[in-house]
Parts: C-alpha cells; structure tokens; sequence
C-alpha cells in the first residue's frame, strides 16, 4: 500500500514553492522520497526554503528564479528541468498574486497583473512540461485554486476570476491530456495559515471571526494540512482520478451558515 503513495525520486516542480502552501507541498512531497525544484521570484527565500528541504529530508532540491506569467521564462525553466534531472513527473502550478480592491478601483494593468500571476502562468507552466510528460510517458499537474474558485469577494474580482479559471483550466487538460497518462487535478484551499493571509486579515476587518465562524472545524487550516491530498493526486493512487476540483477546508465549502 506504501507503494501507491510513494514519490521517490519523482522529479517535480512547483511554483511559488518558498513560503506557504507551496513550500508546505514541496516539504510533503519531499518526506515521500519526491526530488523537488522550487521555481519562484524572490532568490533569498528561495535559497533558505532549498536548503532546508534538502536537510530535513535528504532529497536533491534546487531552486530556479523565474517569472511564470512570461512564456520564454517559463519554457527555458521546462527545459532546464528536463535537462538537470532528466525528466519531469509532477508540477504544482501554486504561484499566484492579489491585489485587493473594490471592482471599481482597479486599473486595468491591476486586472491583468493578478490574472497572468494566477491564471496565465498555471496555462505556461504545464504547457511546457507536456513534452516531457508525454514523452515519459504520463505524469501529473496539480492547480492550486481558493475557495473563491467557487465563491465571489467584493475586493476579489481579478482573483476570484482567475481562481474560477484554474477550474476549468484544469478540466480542459484533463481532457485533452488523459490519453498520454498525464492527470490533471486542482485542490481549493480554504482559509490556510499563509503570510498572504496574514495580509488579508488586515485588509478585511472581521475576516478571522467570520472563517472560523463557519468552518465547522473551528480554525484556519496549516499548510501541511494540505499534503495528504496533494501526495495523493501526485502518486499512482490516483491514476484514475482527473478533472477534480478538491476542497481542503476544514468543511467551509459545505457549511451554510
């Protein structure tokens, strides 16, 4: 049974994989024997989180600077993966950005900023590992999205559209991939522990009291809380699985009060 959940020497990438779900993905996937590549903007937390991967669990981790809402960026970070490691397994298209505003505040740069960071980027990044996924003869691709993939914000608009997309993103390559043994799943997170959360629980006064309010569990979920469904979706134990949307939250998505 161990087998089905075992990711040893899987050689996957994930996005934004320095700070919070990602980097609470990429240490789950590493405790299950999972080779990691943590792609992200910021060179000293992606040094430090590099590091600290590689000695808590003894797997070859490496870290690439790179903008996933630019196509070139994204392509040349694909083949520098398929090249170092000799393959690519599992991607984990987490990178993503807010901004907060109500809709009539945006500029349209706002728009198309948060849209390319969350929505674009995700469409890059596993449209360039599908050579070597296809050539390898199958692999997985996991899309981060939010509760506001099915639930609208106010100050949400540009993310909330975004986050609905990585849905139907995800439902599409699902189709048009299953036959080359490539699976393709989104997990929606609830409310997790993140600094961007953090963030959020300044700029929306009430926020703290209102999740814990309704999320029958009673709190805000941890970023290792969501490593069990993503090691699933990752391994052979769900080879017959594609085109899902997960909810990880503690039950905020069943609650209707």
């Amino acid at each position: 049974m161990d087998d089905l959940f075992s990711l040893n020497q899987k050689v996957t990438i994930v996005t934004g994989g320095n700070g919070g779900i990602g980097k609470g993905v990429a240490q789950g996937f590493a405790a299950a024997g999972a080779d990691i590549v943590i792609v992200a903007r910021n060179p000293q937390k992606t040094e430090a989180a590099v590091k600290e991967i590689s000695q808590a669990f003894g797997v070859r981790c490496t870290g690439i600077l790179c903008d996933v809402s630019e196509e070139s960026a994204v392509n040349e970070m694909a083949a520098k993966v398929n090249r170092d490691y000799g393959r690519i397994d599992i991607l984990v298209n987490n990178a993503g950005i807010n901004i907060r505003k109500m809709p009539e505040d945006y500029d349209a740069s706002e728009w198309d900023v948060v849209m390319a960071g969350n929505l674009r980027s995700a469409f890059l990044c596993s449209k360039s590992v599908y050579p070597a996924m296809k050539l390898g003869g199958g692999g997985k691709i996991i899309n981060i999205g939010s509760m506001t993939s099915i639930f609208g914000g106010a100050k949400l608009a540009p993310y909330s559209a975004s986050k609905s997309g990585i849905v139907q993103l995800t439902r599409s390559l699902a189709c048009a991939w299953a036959k080359y043994n490539i699976q393709v799943n989104a997990i929606l997170p609830g409310f997790i522990d993140t600094d961007l959360t953090i963030q959020a629980r300044k700029d929306i006064p009430g926020l703290n009291e209102t999740v814990t309010a309704r999320t029958p569990c009673g709190r805000w979920g941890q970023p290792h809380e969501l490593q069990g469904a993503a090691i699933f979706l990752a391994s052979r134990a769900s080879e017959f699985v594609t085109g899902i949307s997960l909810p990880v939250d503690g039950g905020f998505s069943i609650n209707m009060l």
